[in-house]
């Protein structure tokens, strides 16, 4: 066994205790040590995932107890590719924190921090699915607190509806798993494969109510129309640096639904195979058209990316939903993209916020700021993350998912949805852009620099992201190779169900 597997689940609690009960009188120091977990998650994320690049799935069996019975861990080319994300997001968020401050707004900030890192790298690894279940729980907890973090009545609020909703979502996961359990007789997700193909038609009826079970979870977790109430305000009302790194929890909604939709319910699941796309396609489609409209209801900017969030997360299932291994291959280049451009916007409000006084980052006119002028550049280049629009990895994402869909029946539904709100995406951010720095230039005097100690250095995270962001798209064709190889491997799941169900030593 490969025993790096388990560095990213046992590295971020291990941290967190440190943070917790030996460093928390010392911020500088604590602030060292966190920053150090985050650098070394991405490297160990990095060369984990040039190990599944090779195509081998590894499993670690936790406590040596051979699956279907024990804890296991799942390496393969995309929860390698799901921890590189969160891993490279985490760091420059946490830079962006550090820099700004935000970690002296209240308690335990970085211990929290860990703790929603353990339960991302959980997620993305876990291969079973009632810990998956307990993942979601402590990326959930130490979300309620990070979304809580610096008080405000506003905050308290929109957290009090953030609980109740993932509460209720948590509810019908573990119903969903009971029924799924109560079929199979196994939560394994290997096992689960097997033997949801050879069920009998009795009891395909309870899979398939379980399945859907967890597709309103999932949907939950990732804003899918109608579920995605939430988000907006909960986004906007929590601290910006916080939003952005929750720019990838839709995320884990959406690997869920790929990972149980394709192994679970996949080609193999008989009656059964991808029995959700007739659900998913629509509500993703609707989701895109809802969530891009939203940006005209925005009233702060850090409402506009959350509204923008949304739209996105729908066109990549748009994408997910055919379950094909061309549109699969595009929605994945698309997911590292979307999460960046949401990550960068957010930490642009924040950076707008804290320039424009008691205005903050809100869609009104105002005095002149300071740094307007990087400011709005950086705004434009967001727009143009967001709108998919070239030179940028949107572009790229878009055009490779329309091409993907030339042939589906709903190819004239999806180049509408896309397309479409493509134009809304440009329109919405022009007027907030205008508002924001065109007609505030002639409103006023101009405002105080900041100062010094917060100015060059809090914008090193977003243009770290922006970097990130014209990475991707300059490396496209070797990105997309990779994609293709991580689609082909995802909905061809035999090998997987081989790797996990046949223990190290050789045995069934």
């Amino acid at each position: 066994m490969n025993h790096w597997l388990v560095a990213p689940v046992m590295l971020p609690p291990v941290v967190a205790a440190l943070l917790l009960f030996g460093m928390h009188r010392s911020l500088r120091l604590g602030r060292a040590v966190a920053l150090g977990s985050c650098l070394s998650l991405l490297v160990i994320a990095v060369s984990l995932l040039v190990e599944a690049d090779g195509g081998i799935i590894q499993t670690y069996q936790m406590g040596d107890w051979a699956a279907p019975f024990g804890i296991v861990l799942v390496l393969d080319r995309l929860s390698a590719l799901m921890l590189v994300l969160t891993a490279a997001l985490a760091t420059l968020v946490l830079v962006h924190v550090i820099a700004t401050d935000l970690d002296r707004q209240g308690w335990h900030f970085h211990p929290m921090f860990q703790f929603q890192l353990l339960g991302l790298n959980g997620a993305f690894l876990t291969g079973d699915l009632f810990n998956l279940f307990v993942f979601f729980e402590v990326l959930l907890i130490a979300s309620y607190g990070l979304m809580l973090h610096g008080q405000g009545a506003a905050r308290l609020r929109a957290g009090v509806h953030y609980v109740v909703a993932n509460l209720v979502g948590s509810t019908l996961f573990l119903v969903g798993v009971g029924l799924l359990y109560g079929v199979t007789g196994t939560l394994n997700f290997a096992d689960m494969a097997v033997r949801v193909g050879a069920l009998p038609p009795g009891d395909q009826g309870l899979a398939r109510a379980g399945g859907l079970l967890l597709l309103v979870v999932f949907g939950l977790k990732a804003a899918l129309l109608p579920l995605h109430l939430w988000l907006p305000q909960t986004y906007s009302a929590t601290s910006a640096p916080v939003a952005a790194l929750f720019a990838i929890m839709t995320k884990v909604g959406v690997y869920a639904i790929i990972r149980v939709f394709t192994l679970v319910f996949g080609a193999q699941a008989g009656a059964l195979a991808f029995f959700a796309q007739p659900w998913l396609l629509p509500a993703a489609l609707l989701t895109v058209v809802v969530g891009f409209i939203g940006l005209f209801a925005a009233r702060s900017l850090r409402e506009l990316a959350a509204y923008g969030v949304i739209g996105s997360t729908g066109t990549l299932l748009t994408a997910i939903a055919l379950f094909e291994p061309a549109a699969l291959a595009a929605g994945l280049y698309y997911l590292p993209h979307t999460t960046l451009a949401g990550a960068t916007l957010f930490l642009l409000a924040d950076l707008v916020a804290r320039r424009r006084g008691s205005q903050q980052d809100r869609l009104v006119q105002g005095p002149r700021f300071p740094w307007t002028e990087p400011l709005s550049a950086f705004f434009l280049l967001a727009a143009v993350a967001v709108a998919g629009l070239p030179p940028l990895s949107g572009f790229v994402g878009k055009l490779l998912i329309l091409s993907s869909a030339q042939a589906h029946p709903a190819a004239g539904w999806i180049w509408a949805a896309i397309l479409g709100t493509t134009v809304l995406v440009v329109l919405g951010f022009a007027r907030a852009g205008s508002l924001l720095f065109w007609k505030s230039a002639a409103v006023g005097e101009p405002l105080r620099p900041a100062p010094a100690q917060h100015s060059r250095a809090e914008f090193l995270a977003l243009a770290a992201l922006f970097g990130l962001l014209v990475a991707l798209a300059a490396l496209a064709l070797p990105v997309t190779r990779y994609m293709e190889a991580t689609a082909e491997q995802v909905l061809a799941p035999q090998p997987t169900i081989d790797a996990i169900l046949t223990d190290r030593r050789g045995g069934a």
